[in-house]
């Protein structure tokens, strides 16, 4: 679970910026950093331990970080981080590249290159989130990610916004994680953010097998979420939409211990036992809640709900009501 490192409203102000300082080169990186506004610093970071991959949330008011040479030299952890901007305004150069960032937008970048960073100018500063790893564990070359450092990536289409729906999940869910869930976790972040920079690199060849299933079967995950309703989500309509065989995607499934039609079913009948129980539903007709959620004909949905719970779904809406 997300543990509190630091939370700078717990000190003095006088001490805040030198505790600032020394809890990031512990939990981060070693950075010069200097608040523009000294006398109304606000600062707070807290970390999860996902295997060997962190995630850390982090808020902070305006300030200007660097990452020198001469820090480098001192210390250098060989990681990759990728923040994701949750609020306020960002920028960051490294690697002669220059990016500006906000809500939404990610960004990588390297701890043995030197870069400069600000949060600014608005007043609240900003609030992000961070995964950081181990060079070694992302299953790409370097030479392949190194143009990517320091470029804004876009986190609202595509392998992006699996990647930050993610990372947000996570920070949301943190509590009710073990360390074995946060360590496969942690795994799947690492081949979603694989499979990102290998699409911005326009090189997703250079993927391991194991990675591009492991997103392909993310992808399809939230394209089954976002068209429950629809009778027509079927096996063949799911590998049509993704420009693979429906052999292909039963496999890919298989892999992750499911079957296609039991995910479906599993999703559609949750979303169902909850309309079902629903008070503010009660006058909603049956067949209208299995309709909702891709049971057009009535005996289909009471033959499969039987089968999932052992009751109608009529008997299911009384037993929640008493």
């Amino acid at each position: 679970m997300l543990t509190t490192v630091l939370d700078t409203t717990h000190l003095p102000p006088s001490d805040r910026a030198a505790a600032w300082v020394e809890t990031t080169q512990q939990a981060l990186m070693a950075t010069r950093i200097d608040f523009l506004s000294p006398d109304r610093i606000s600062a707070r970071i807290r970390t999860m331990a996902l295997g060997p991959v962190q995630l850390s949330v982090m808020s902070y008011s305006p300030l200007n970080s660097r990452r020198t040479p001469r820090l480098i030299r001192q210390c250098d952890p060989e990681q990759y981080q990728l923040a994701l901007t949750l609020a306020g305004q960002q920028s960051i150069e490294q690697a002669r590249a220059y990016a500006a960032l906000g809500p939404d937008d990610l960004l990588l970048y390297d701890s043995s290159r030197p870069f400069s960073a600000t949060a600014g100018p608005d007043p609240t500063g900003a609030r992000v989130l961070l995964l950081q790893f181990p060079r070694r564990l992302l299953p790409l070359p370097e030479r392949a990610v190194a143009p990517l450092c320091g470029h804004a990536l876009p986190g609202r289409t595509g392998v992006g916004r699996l990647l930050c729906q993610m990372l947000t999940g996570l920070a949301d869910a943190h509590a009710d994680l073990t360390y074995p869930d946060g360590a496969r976790l942690g795994s799947t972040a690492l081949d979603l953010t694989a499979a990102l920079l290998a699409h911005h690199a326009d090189r997703p060849a250079l993927l391991p097998a194991e990675s591009r299933q492991r997103e392909l079967f993310e992808r399809i995950s939230d394209f089954i979420t976002a068209h429950l309703h629809d009778p027509g989500l079927t096996p063949g309509a799911l590998a049509a939409a993704h420009f693979i065989s429906t052999r292909y995607l039963h496999r890919i499934f298989q892999l992750h211990g499911s079957t296609v039609g039991d995910v479906i079913r599993r999703q559609r009948l949750a979303r169902c036992r909850r309309d079902l129980a629903d008070p503010a539903q009660r006058a909603v007709p049956i067949g209208a809640i299995g309709a909702r959620w891709g049971y057009p004909r009535p005996s289909d949905f009471t033959r499969a709900f039987r089968a999932a719970t052992g009751m109608s779904p009529s008997e299911y809406r009384a037993l929640c009501a008493r």
